[in-house]
């Protein structure tokens, strides 16, 4: 396995992912050619059954298009519809547990934000 991905998903929600961060970060825009199935095995050297699997999620869900002997392409409004599905996944993942343990430990919304922005403001990279 490349040295690229880690154990904790399977690899084909990984190589999805991957390409939807260059969608996310502009690196991939509306319309622009993305990597081709051939290109991304060669590339992370993987399994093509693999990639294809995580390519085929993002044409089903209307992120990816193909076209015919030519290849892929990002769907317009795809970075919207991710940002969207990435936020709604955010606050089912963080802040709905976060509001209950702040709501357990009697913290104020005002503490929470505040620190939030503490956090914030740290580097945290």
């Amino acid at each position: 396995m490349s040295k690229l991905f880690n154990n904790d998903k399977p690899i084909f929600i990984q190589v999805r992912e991957k390409i939807e961060d260059q969608i996310v970060n502009d690196q991939l825009k509306e319309k622009d050619q993305a990597p081709s199935t051939n290109q991304l095995v060669n590339f992370y050297k993987i399994n093509h059954a693999t990639v294809s699997k995580g390519v085929s999620q993002l044409v089903d869900e209307g992120i990816l298009y193909k076209k015919r002997g030519v290849g892929m392409f990002v769907a317009e409004g795809a970075k919207e519809k991710l940002m969207q599905q990435r936020k709604d996944a955010f606050v089912d993942d963080y802040v709905i547990g976060l509001v209950q343990e702040a709501n357990k430990l009697r913290i104020s919304e005002t503490e929470i934000f505040e620190l939030i922005k503490k956090v914030k403001g740290r580097d945290l990279t």
